[in-house]
């Protein structure tokens, strides 16, 4: 985009942000517009981006699936692991609330002596 002004940028951001749906837009002024960049280069295929702890969704999901005993998960419940870590990785807002809730209510639970 170098080739480009600042005013020239901004006014094509503006164009792509005005043509877009009332949902992405809302979703894009949550994550911020300043910060949102229509150019930007594609993220990396999905089999090559890693979690900050530097682990593709491939290790991580072996990873916690080899914590488990093969009694204690199906193949459901591996879907919903593979699931949760490509969310997690790609910071999609489903998995994430998802995460956060499982989270809390993991905390519930302690707090009033269910666990």
């Amino acid at each position: 985009m170098s080739e480009f002004s600042v005013e020239e940028v901004e006014q094509r951001k503006k164009a792509v942000f005005d043509a877009m749906s009332p949902r992405r837009q809302k979703h894009i002024l949550k994550k911020g517009y300043d910060k949102w960049d229509p150019f930007e280069e594609p993220k990396d295929p999905i089999d090559i981006r890693k979690d900050q702890t530097k682990r593709t969704t491939q290790e991580l999901v072996r990873e916690f699936l080899q914590s488990r005993s093969s009694e204690e998960y199906s193949n459901a419940y591996g879907r919903g692991v593979l699931e949760m870590a490509i969310g997690i990785i790609n910071d999609d807002d489903r998995f994430i609330g998802m995460y956060q809730f499982a989270h809390w209510h993991q905390e519930l639970l302690k707090k009033e002596g269910y666990d």
